[in-house]
């Protein structure tokens, strides 16, 4: 059995509190999947987005669990403006959450994820991020920045068995898994537009067979699901993804030794700019367009083959 060297304590917090919510909010949203009683809400803040009575109360059950383990933060939840919590009038730590991400699938217990990053404002990077699967036995993938000042990534399955994850296999485009969240309509349009990287993935490879694909995947989890070698890459160039989409599994993606890059091949740093309470408010209103995969020279494969398209 591989041993693991013990987490940061605020990653195992982090780890252990988003484990309690999922397990508070799972048999509620089975319970609306089967009763079709989704309870929609209007959403006044991304009037594209579906929103629930779950998404609200994830949202609040975070500020209150966070609240026990952090005396004083900044609260940058999707669902509101941020939000200084403690006594503190300019904490270092800046705590991004999506309590509740693919609600519209959520509540028909198809899949649904929740995310929460850490982030230290002195530092200008994060220094833990957990993406939960709520409906999945891989249950928790983190990232924590520990001791030495090496960020580490690890999974865990839902009955605390823990994995290391570390990068180690580097497939070429042709025989890649790329994923999307082609799941809009408008954003299905786009890739489908996408010719060259679409012939590309068609490619054959040295013995013949075609293994080129593309699949849907969502938010945080579809870096997760690269850092893991679930998939080998994961790219938006639609609309972009909201910080608490891309930030979570970006770093724990980042730990794992993928990389992240913008449409132009530019890595994407971890500093979100995060100085002040205002500019946290920009930074939410900003939107990302990247390519993250297992290995630069895959990014920089699909990067060609998007700026052809």
């Amino acid at each position: 059995m591989t041993s693991h060297p013990p987490l940061p304590g605020i990653a195992q917090e982090l780890a252990e509190l988003v484990s309690t919510v999922i397990g508070e909010i799972r048999p509620r949203l089975i319970e609306a999947a089967l009763s079709g009683d989704r309870s929609e809400n209007r959403n006044l803040r991304h009037t594209d987005n579906f929103l629930s009575d779950y998404d609200l109360w994830m949202h609040e059950r975070y500020r209150a669990l966070l609240t026990e383990v952090f005396p004083s933060y900044i609260y940058a939840s999707e669902e509101a403006d941020p939000q200084v919590v403690g006594d503190d009038p300019d904490p270092d730590l800046c705590i991004l959450v999506d309590p509740l991400d693919t609600s519209e699938l959520a509540v028909r217990a198809l899949y649904g994820y929740t995310h929460v990053l850490v982030y230290s404002r002195s530092l200008a990077r994060p220094i833990a991020a957990v993406v939960g699967d709520i409906f999945h036995h891989l249950q928790i993938y983190l990232a924590a920045r520990d001791d030495a000042g090496q960020d580490r990534a690890v999974l865990f399955a839902q009955d605390g068995t823990p994995r290391t994850l570390r990068l180690d296999r580097f497939p070429s485009l042709p025989e890649a898994l790329v994923t999307n969240y082609l799941m809009k309509p408008d954003r299905f349009q786009a890739l489908a537009q996408q010719t060259r990287l679409i012939e590309a993935l068609e490619q054959p490879s040295a013995d013949g067979a075609s293994r080129g694909r593309i699949g849907v995947d969502f938010g945080s989890i579809s870096l997760c699901h690269v850092a893991a070698g679930f998939s080998d890459a994961t790219v938006e160039f639609a609309k972009g993804f909201a910080v608490w989409d891309l930030a979570p599994g970006h770093y724990i993606l980042n730990a794992a030794g993928g990389v992240v890059v913008d449409l132009q091949g530019r890595p994407i740093p971890l500093d979100y700019q995060f100085g002040t309470v205002a500019d946290i408010g920009k930074a939410m209103d900003r939107r990302q367009k990247f390519i993250a995969a297992s290995s630069l020279s895959l990014a920089q494969d699909i990067v060609a083959a998007l700026t052809k398209a």
